[in-house]
Protein backbone atom coordinates (compact mmCIF):
# COMPACT_ATOMS: atom_id res chain seq x y z
CA UNK A 1 0.00 0.00 0.00
CA UNK A 2 1.47 3.37 -1.02
CA UNK A 3 -1.32 6.01 0.64
CA UNK A 4 -4.43 4.93 2.67
CA UNK A 5 -6.39 7.28 0.34
CA UNK A 6 -7.04 7.19 -3.55
CA UNK A 7 -10.10 8.35 -4.66
CA UNK A 8 -13.04 11.05 -2.95
CA UNK A 9 -16.28 12.42 -4.33
CA UNK A 10 -17.86 15.65 -2.65
CA UNK A 11 -21.73 15.05 -3.42
CA UNK A 12 -23.39 18.06 -4.46
CA UNK A 13 -27.26 19.30 -4.55
CA UNK A 14 -26.87 22.12 -7.26
CA UNK A 15 -23.90 20.40 -9.54
CA UNK A 16 -22.86 23.64 -12.44
CA UNK A 17 -23.06 25.71 -8.78
CA UNK A 18 -20.37 23.13 -7.16
CA UNK A 19 -18.51 23.11 -9.94
CA UNK A 20 -18.55 26.87 -10.18
CA UNK A 21 -17.97 27.35 -6.36
CA UNK A 22 -14.48 24.80 -6.62
CA UNK A 23 -13.28 26.39 -9.44
CA UNK A 24 -13.05 29.47 -7.90
CA UNK A 25 -11.75 28.23 -4.12
CA UNK A 26 -9.13 25.88 -6.09
CA UNK A 27 -8.50 28.60 -9.02
CA UNK A 28 -8.35 25.63 -11.15
CA UNK A 29 -10.13 23.83 -14.43
CA UNK A 30 -12.73 21.28 -13.29
CA UNK A 31 -13.12 18.56 -16.19
CA UNK A 32 -16.67 17.08 -17.39
CA UNK A 33 -16.69 13.63 -17.02
CA UNK A 34 -20.69 13.87 -18.08
CA UNK A 35 -23.52 15.96 -16.75
CA UNK A 36 -23.42 14.58 -13.03
CA UNK A 37 -19.66 13.80 -11.82
CA UNK A 38 -16.50 15.98 -12.55
CA UNK A 39 -12.72 15.47 -11.84
CA UNK A 40 -11.06 17.88 -9.41
CA UNK A 41 -7.34 18.75 -10.53
CA UNK A 42 -4.73 16.06 -9.36
CA UNK A 43 -1.70 15.09 -10.60
CA UNK A 44 -0.68 11.04 -10.10
CA UNK A 45 2.81 11.70 -11.57
CA UNK A 46 3.65 13.79 -8.90
CA UNK A 47 2.07 11.22 -6.41
CA UNK A 48 -1.01 12.90 -5.75
CA UNK A 49 -4.63 11.28 -6.17
CA UNK A 50 -8.01 12.33 -7.32
CA UNK A 51 -11.42 12.87 -6.61
CA UNK A 52 -14.26 14.36 -7.88
CA UNK A 53 -17.56 16.57 -7.51
CA UNK A 54 -20.83 13.77 -7.88
CA UNK A 55 -25.04 14.39 -8.31
CA UNK A 56 -27.62 11.99 -7.85
CA UNK A 57 -29.71 10.32 -5.72
CA UNK A 58 -26.44 8.36 -3.87
CA UNK A 59 -24.85 11.58 -2.70
CA UNK A 60 -25.91 13.94 -0.19
CA UNK A 61 -23.87 16.57 0.75
CA UNK A 62 -23.06 16.58 4.83
CA UNK A 63 -21.56 18.67 7.47
CA UNK A 64 -20.87 15.03 9.91
CA UNK A 65 -18.52 11.97 9.08
CA UNK A 66 -15.46 11.93 7.18
CA UNK A 67 -13.60 15.37 6.53
CA UNK A 68 -12.03 14.87 3.04
CA UNK A 69 -8.83 18.16 3.08
CA UNK A 70 -7.71 19.61 -0.48
CA UNK A 71 -4.67 20.87 -1.15
CA UNK A 72 -4.13 24.36 -0.05
CA UNK A 73 -1.30 24.99 -2.40
CA UNK A 74 1.69 26.98 -1.29
CA UNK A 75 0.05 28.52 1.63
CA UNK A 76 -3.72 28.13 2.20
CA UNK A 77 -4.46 31.38 3.08
CA UNK A 78 -5.03 32.18 -0.87
CA UNK A 79 -7.40 29.76 -1.32
CA UNK A 80 -9.06 29.88 1.68
CA UNK A 81 -9.60 33.69 0.90
CA UNK A 82 -11.19 33.05 -2.02
CA UNK A 83 -14.37 30.67 0.06
CA UNK A 84 -16.71 33.41 1.36
CA UNK A 85 -16.84 35.21 -2.51
CA UNK A 86 -17.55 31.90 -3.73
CA UNK A 87 -20.54 31.39 -2.12
CA UNK A 88 -19.23 29.76 1.33
CA UNK A 89 -18.36 29.69 5.05
CA UNK A 90 -15.13 29.65 6.66
CA UNK A 91 -15.64 27.45 9.80
CA UNK A 92 -12.29 27.29 11.19
CA UNK A 93 -9.95 29.56 10.47
CA UNK A 94 -5.58 28.59 9.23
CA UNK A 95 -4.61 26.70 12.32
CA UNK A 96 -1.27 25.23 12.50
CA UNK A 97 -1.41 21.23 12.93
CA UNK A 98 2.10 21.73 15.18
CA UNK A 99 4.94 19.47 14.77
CA UNK A 100 5.68 21.36 11.55
CA UNK A 101 2.60 19.35 9.90
CA UNK A 102 1.59 22.40 8.54
CA UNK A 103 -1.89 24.21 8.56
CA UNK A 104 -5.52 23.55 8.12
CA UNK A 105 -8.93 25.13 7.69
CA UNK A 106 -12.44 24.41 7.22
CA UNK A 107 -15.57 25.75 5.38
CA UNK A 108 -19.09 24.71 4.13
CA UNK A 109 -19.27 24.61 0.68
CA UNK A 110 -22.24 25.88 -1.33
CA UNK A 111 -23.97 22.46 -1.06
CA UNK A 112 -23.66 21.72 2.42
CA UNK A 113 -20.46 19.87 2.62
CA UNK A 114 -17.76 20.48 5.61
CA UNK A 115 -14.51 20.56 3.78
CA UNK A 116 -11.05 21.17 4.88
CA UNK A 117 -7.93 22.30 3.15
CA UNK A 118 -4.34 21.45 4.39
CA UNK A 119 -0.89 23.21 3.39
CA UNK A 120 2.65 23.14 4.85
CA UNK A 121 2.44 27.02 5.38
Amino acid sequence: MVTTLNWFEIPATDFARAKTFYAKVLDAQIHDFDKHYAFLPSDPQKGGFGGAIAYGENYVPAMTGTTVYLDGGNDLSIALGRVASAGGKVILPKTSVGNDRGFIALFIDTEGNKVGLHSMK
